[in-house]
């Protein structure tokens, strides 16, 4: 008997933020990814009632939804009606509380052999900030902090 192969399960990474958007359009530089824009999707729910003109925001000049915002890989498909994409995506939810302890879970950035120094200052003018260089014998790489405190590290 012969089993029908699962497909592989589609994700996202959900990071909190106190400002979503700002952490959006962060990431956005800093991986050279695209701001979804749902705003047709906003418009839509506005106009049938169901999303309170509270609930939204306007980004980038046009509406938003107020408390997510997601970034995409812009080489990935993408719903045409809703904006969402369909692959690779960073999302970025409202919370109330600040960031007080160590990520469980943070990105490597890879920019390729040689370019580390170039990505760090970068990505510091983009609003990142160095928390410290590593050399160990395993490799080097430098711990970096998004606008928000989010650690990640560039290789």
């Amino acid at each position: 008997m012969t089993q029908t192969p699962v497909p592989p399960v589609h994700w996202k990474l959900v990071v909190d933020a106190l400002d979503p958007h700002t952490q959006a359009d962060f990431w956005a530089a800093a991986l050279h990814y695209e701001v979804e824009d749902n705003s047709a999707l906003v418009e839509r729910l506005l106009g049938a009632g169901v999303l309170p003109g509270e609930a939204t925001v306007e980004h980038h000049g046009r509406p938003a939804f107020r408390d997510l915002i997601a970034v995409r890989h812009p080489e990935d498909p993408f719903d045409k009606d809703s904006g969402t994409g369909l692959g690779r995506r960073l999302l970025f939810q409202r919370v109330p509380e600040t960031k007080t302890v160590k990520n469980r879970i943070h990105l490597d950035l890879h920019p390729g052999e040689g370019l580390r120094a170039r990505e760090v200052a970068r990505l510091t003018a983009l609003g990142a900030s160095v928390l410290r260089e590593v050399n160990e014998p395993g490799g080097s790489w430098v711990v970096m902090a998004d606008p928000e405190g989010n650690e990640f590290c560039v290789q």
